[in-house]
């Protein structure tokens, strides 16, 4: 079901700490918080945004670094330091003229539970809390930021028969050119 349901996806809202991190945070003496991010995560989402998916972070995490590696990927909607993630959802879908079914959101922890039920079809990590999990239609067997979006975009972009890119770049998003 989960699989079928891909071919109708054109949007993937996603959450970072814990989706795209693996939710831990390095505290430098300055107080910089510091994450991680999957090298095989931003493959696939750079892949999604040359294929014409619109890609679309939004965290309750207020980041430089997150927003810059997001902007990186080519993920132009990126919206950090979020209470009511609802509303956000709710614009975006207004602005791209979108339905629910035509989403695809990733969440962890529960701060997305009203997105993962929102959405038209959901999906998060395995070290998810179980109120995500018990709503997900679809459970990676990955970990957050041990590429478990590479495994739920990858499955999303071979559905629709746009995983080989043959015109691949190695580009990841991590220098700024």
């Amino acid at each position: 079901m989960f699989l079928q349901k891909l071919k109708n996806i054109s949007a993937i809202i996603l959450d970072v700490d814990g989706v795209l991190t693996n939710g831990m945070l390095l505290l430098t003496e300055s107080g910089e918080q510091l994450r991680q991010f999957n090298i095989k995560d931003g493959y696939a989402l750079q892949l999604a945004v040359k294929k014409g998916f619109k890609v679309v972070v939004i965290s309750g995490a207020k980041s430089k670094g997150v927003e810059a590696r997001m902007k990186g990927l080519g993920i132009q909607d990126v919206f950090l330091g979020v209470d009511a993630k609802p509303e956000v959802y709710h614009e975006f879908l207004k602005k791209s003229a979108l339905n629910a079914d035509q989403v695809l959101f990733i969440g962890d922890d529960i701060p997305d539970l009203q997105l993962m039920k929102l959405a038209g079809l959901s999906a998060c990590p395995a070290d998810a809390v179980e109120e995500i999990k018990v709503l997900a239609d679809y459970i990676s067997p990955r970990k957050g930021g041990d590429a478990c979006v590479r495994d739920i975009l990858e499955k999303l972009l071979k559905i629709q028969g746009l995983w080989i890119d043959n015109d691949a770049s190695a580009c990841d998003g991590s220098s700024k050119s």
